[in-house]
């Protein structure tokens, strides 16, 4: 059963001429930032605060502050469901490479930080919304997040994966404002202070079926904790400057999408309940269109159920079951 799905990856550059696919999620943070007027300037202005941030962190031997420079790739990843020849885009992640100006070198970054998913948009903007509609009480329903925990696991251990990518995905997302967090004393010279939450949450125990495990941290001269996402060892798996151009990339991206949190004028303290109505902060000079994420979340679930879950169902459910999670 393991021999029914296959996937194709393709990448194309992140940078100022992008333009989206047909098939990327239009609420992924760089689609949105592509479209409108402002696009060009967007994801320029974009581009340089990653820029930016990368050589603030990454400043031995950079007495200027420009020897670094990031590169990005959208990874997109369509999977063939079994044999069939049609095929679905299951996901859509960023790559990042370091460019040493100094060296004239190019260094593979990491693969993950942004993460995006039509099956994820299923399961918390379609299947999550009905099974508690006109219910007295949130629930979850049984075995969320299975298919597509597996699914993800799959992909990481296809030879397609191992033959693109040389270590492991890290994904990098915001932290939850319904939960509070503690700094402890565990600091690391890149990563920063960690923090540790009063509890789980819905997105950790998701993510935890893909196989991923999470520790939160705030980097140097952040505001507030990331949340990072791996498998293995994040703090030893990886180079500094491997971390360095996911906390600089997705740090970017948050202050854009969650300035509230993000570009805060208060730097997270001891003790931190992320707040997304606090109204003490500075805005970016970038466009982002926030309620029609939110409104296109719901289109997109739907999509994936229309095209994916429904006409693969048998395939599917007798797939799942012979896949261990």
């Amino acid at each position: 059963m393991n021999n029914e799905f296959t996937f194709t990856i393709k990448s194309i550059r992140l940078d100022e001429n992008y333009h989206p696919s047909n098939s990327t999620r239009i609420t992924t943070n760089f689609a949105n930032l592509a479209r409108g007027e402002s696009r060009q300037q967007n994801l320029r202005n974009a581009l340089k605060m990653i820029d930016n941030r990368f050589n603030a962190l990454a400043n031995w031997d950079n007495p200027k502050g420009d020897r670094y420079s990031v590169e990005l790739e959208i990874v997109s990843v369509d999977m063939d469901i079994a044999g069939s020849g049609q095929t679905f885009p299951s996901i859509e992640v960023l790559k990042t490479n370091i460019v040493d100006h100094k060296t004239n070198e190019r260094i593979e970054g990491i693969v993950g930080n942004n993460f995006s998913s039509y099956v994820r948009d299923y399961d918390f903007s379609v299947l999550l919304l009905d099974h508690n509609k006109d219910q007295p009480k949130f629930s979850i329903p049984a075995n969320f997040g299975d298919l597509h925990g597996k699914l993800f696991k799959y992909f990481v251990d296809s030879e397609a994966y191992k033959s693109h990518f040389s270590k492991p995905p890290v994904i990098c997302l915001s932290v939850s404002d319904n939960k509070t967090y503690h700094r402890t004393e565990n600091q690391h010279p890149v990563l920063g202070f960690e923090y540790q939450p009063n509890e789980s949450s819905l997105t950790e125990q998701y993510f935890k079926k893909m196989g991923l495990q999470v520790r939160y941290f705030m980097p140097p001269n952040s505001v507030a904790p990331l949340a990072f996402y791996f498998f293995g060892d994040l703090l030893n798996g990886y180079t500094n400057l491997e971390l360095i151009s996911t906390i600089s990339t997705m740090e970017t991206f948050q202050k854009i999408y969650r300035p509230e949190i993000y570009n805060a004028n208060a730097v997270a303290g001891k003790c931190y309940q992320p707040n997304l109505k606090n109204l003490d902060h500075s805005l970016t000079q970038i466009v982002y269109d926030r309620e029609e994420r939110s409104q296109l979340a719901i289109a997109q679930g739907r999509f994936a159920e229309e095209h994916f879950i429904k006409p693969y169902q048998t395939v599917l459910e007798q797939w799942s079951a012979n896949y261990a999670l």
